[in-house]
């Protein structure tokens, strides 16, 4: 089946990671994906005439509103992976929670990230509920990977060993609640007292590595992460400041986490079970729209 797949694909934001990563689902499965930006386009007329010069038979959109309201009033059938931003921001807007509503009317299917959005969106939209399934992002786990501290420390011109230094890597975004520069201050000030803490701001990954997460409190956060199980959950630059030192001072705790953490992404983020259910989900694109 010739597939429209409709994102929002700014580079090294988790939208185009995963709109990478279920086109490589479905090419697997012998679909042919046309990944195209949501942001080129303005109106669902613009994707009618794409549609017809691609010669797609169904389309899956990421992103209930900035995707999938441009697949409206089509005859092919679609289905629709939620976004974060979908049930926590965009919902709460009256008019875009409408237009949300009439998508999924159409949508075959929706795909929510965990439980918890799954909750949210069934709330907002009752009438979705047959429609709703789960499925964690999936993670490709590379268990031989290695980081050469030195070579990085080098490069970094931070004159100590690695082994005399505690470096916390900031996992980022680019909107707002994900603010690259959120902890700058409270760190700046932490590391004026303890110079042997860093802060390296980079763009992907991390319980899988085997590391512990100290996370921002955001519904998407603590949807994945378990305070104190699975990782750290802080409110304010404050609390991280707080909790990393308390992370630093206490090995036991470490431990804890980072266990907890490796089995959590094992048992609920596997690649190939993300890859099984969105190759079973797209068989209901199959068919006329009228079936």
């Amino acid at each position: 089946m010739r597939l429209l797949l409709l994102a929002v694909l700014r580079p090294h934001t988790g939208n185009a990671v995963t709109a990478q990563r279920v086109r490589a689902h479905l090419e697997a499965a012998g679909h042919v994906c046309v990944l195209k930006d949501a942001f080129d386009f303005g109106s669902p007329s613009e994707i009618a005439n794409l549609i017809l010069a691609e010669n797609c038979e169904a389309a899956l959109a990421l992103h209930l509103y900035r995707a999938g309201r441009l697949l409206q009033g089509h005859r092919i059938p679609f289905g629709i992976i939620f976004g974060g931003t979908d049930v926590n921001e965009d919902a709460k807007q009256k008019e875009k929670n409408t237009v949300m509503g009439r998508v999924l009317e159409e949508a075959r299917f929706a795909v929510a990230f965990t439980e918890s959005m799954k909750e949210m969106a069934q709330v907002q939209w009752p009438h979705a509920k047959g429609k709703i399934y789960v499925q964690s992002q999936g993670i490709a786990t590379t268990p031989n990977a290695t980081f050469n501290w030195n070579t990085f420390l080098q490069r970094s011109e931070i004159n100590q060993s690695a082994d005399n230094l505690h470096i916390f890597l900031l996992i980022c975004g680019l909107r707002q609640v994900k603010d690259p520069l959120y902890l700058v201050g409270a760190f700046s000030e932490w590391h004026q007292d303890e110079p042997s803490v860093y802060l390296v701001i980079v763009g992907p990954e991390a319980m899988d590595l085997e590391v512990p997460v100290l996370a921002r409190n955001i519904p998407g956060n603590a949807a994945v992460v378990r305070h104190e199980v699975t990782g750290l959950l802080f409110s304010t630059p404050q609390e991280f400041v707080h909790l990393a030192k308390r992370l630093v001072s206490d090995p036991a705790l470490e431990k804890e986490i980072v266990t907890n953490g490796k089995a959590y992404v094992r048992m609920y983020h596997s690649w190939q079970v993300e890859r099984d259910t969105y190759q079973q989900l797209i068989r209901k694109l199959e068919g006329s729209s009228e079936d």
